[in-house]
């Protein structure tokens, strides 16, 4: 029988003494033992409050541009630009300003003391001297040619003035902004200029581009080579395989982007003869270095967990090695090797520095692996850091963060589902 705070098997004389000890031995490890507990669960509820909160933020961020928000907000910004011009223009007293640069109105009449002073290349006559507080012209403008005599009749050049330009429709002045939704589900990603265009379609299938062609080069790369190290390879060949290729996942990915920028993208170009140095199979090819230590380790462990009585009785019933592996051990692993894939996909559309030093970085719409790319993580990564807070390209780029958290949560949800209702029923057995 256990030993109890009472029933200890200890001389009677120090029996109460003990006793006393170890209850509160059992109090202070109960005390240590809930406080762990609370220290786990404050930590677990807090790193969800931060994630929730990222969420938080990336959707608030992008909700602008959904709502019609930012196209009220730059209404209201031009018509107080326009209003600011008109008290401008409207404000020309004589002598209280200085032009500095090119000036469309023509100064005031030297004779008057005090008048302004133009510092610019006159294309004009000056106007006299021998005025008191004459104008100086030291720049750029367009006055009135005076006479210096007072007497002369008083003739002007005036060179046409560049009517303004006409006021943009509500039509197209969403467009323009990138508050449509044709905008925004259009074929052509430009950001910068006087029409900027956000189309996010290009960018979106760079990304499945780069993603796939990854994932068709490292899922059978780290399927096969799990399946080896797992069940063929010896024991000294397995501790010096499986450190290696996990050791690939400490590699920060800006030096894989650096070394296929140098070095694979050269090789890749002379070896196939493409076009584009830097293209969308090169982004695959670099990308797959990041991937394959995810589906690698992932897919070992998966061939690991299967049950060492599938392979007995596959063996006993006459199978081969390769038989049992590739017919018996294989499949009972496909849950843990579907989850493995799905998060080398989740790593392979997140990849930010890889994918802005071997893809092109030209948002082309086009399903040609060998052209040029420009995928979602690195049109953030790139743009974020040189765009106006709060303005139209500010919460487009936040727009696609929030795509990837979508799609991140669909690919995650789809696991769930597909795993635990599909492929554990069938291979656990559960009818």
């Amino acid at each position: 029988m256990a030993p109890n705070c009472y029933n200890l098997f200890i001389p009677p004389g120090a029996r109460q003494q003990a006793a006393g000890l170890w209850c509160e031995m059992k109090k202070r490890l109960r005390l240590v033992e809930w406080l762990l507990e609370k220290s786990i669960a404050t930590i677990s509820l807090a790193s969800l409050a931060c994630i929730v909160l990222i969420f938080v933020f990336v959707f608030r961020e992008a909700a602008p541009i959904l709502t019609g928000a930012k196209e009220k907000k730059l209404q209201g910004n031009a018509a107080s630009s326009h209003s600011a011009l008109s008290t401008t223009s409207t404000n020309a007293e004589p002598g209280a300003s200085e032009s500095y640069g090119d000036s469309p109105s023509p100064p005031p009449s030297s004779s008057d003391p005090g008048a302004s002073e133009s510092y610019g290349d006159a294309p004009s006559s000056a106007s006299a001297s021998t005025d008191p507080g004459a104008s100086e012209s030291y720049g750029d403008s367009t006055p009135l040619a005076k006479s210096s005599s007072p007497d002369s009749t008083k003739t002007a050049s005036i060179l046409p003035t560049v009517p303004p330009p006409a006021p943009k429709s509500e039509k197209e002045r969403a467009e323009g902004d990138g508050a449509s939704l044709k905008n925004l589900t259009g074929t052509s990603w430009q950001p910068v200029g006087e029409n900027p265009k956000y189309g996010i379609l290009p960018l979106a299938v760079g990304s499945l581009k780069v993603a796939l062609l990854a994932i068709l080069i490292a899922a059978p790369i780290g399927i096969l080579s799990a399946l080896f190290t797992s069940t063929f390879a010896p024991k000294w060949a397995k501790e010096i395989m499986k450190p290696l290729i996990e050791l690939l996942a400490g590699i920060p990915s800006v030096v894989i982007g650096f070394l296929a920028l140098v070095t694979l993208a050269t090789l890749v170009q002379n070896t196939f003869g493409f076009e584009y140095r830097l293209n969308a199979f090169l982004g695959g090819i670099a990308m797959s270095l990041a991937v394959i230590p995810i589906i690698y380790t992932l897919s070992e462990d998966a061939l690991a967990g299967v049950p060492k009585s599938f392979t007995e009785a596959s063996l006993a019933l006459g199978a081969t090695p390769w038989e049992t592996n590739l017919k018996v051990v294989l499949p009972a692993a496909v849950p843990g090797i579907f989850a493995s894939v799905l998060l080398g996909v989740g790593r392979a559309f997140g990849e930010t520095m890889i994918v802005l030093m071997a893809t092109g970085n030209a948002a082309m719409l086009s399903w040609n692996v060998v052209e040029p790319v420009r995928t979602i993580s690195a049109s953030i990564g790139a743009e974020m850091a040189e765009v106006v807070f709060g303005e139209t390209h500010y919460t487009v780029l936040f727009l696609l963060g929030a795509l990837l958290f979508v799609f991140s949560f669909l690919l995650n949800a789809v696991a769930e589902i597909f795993i635990r209702d599909r492929l554990m029923k069938k291979f656990g057995g559960a009818g």
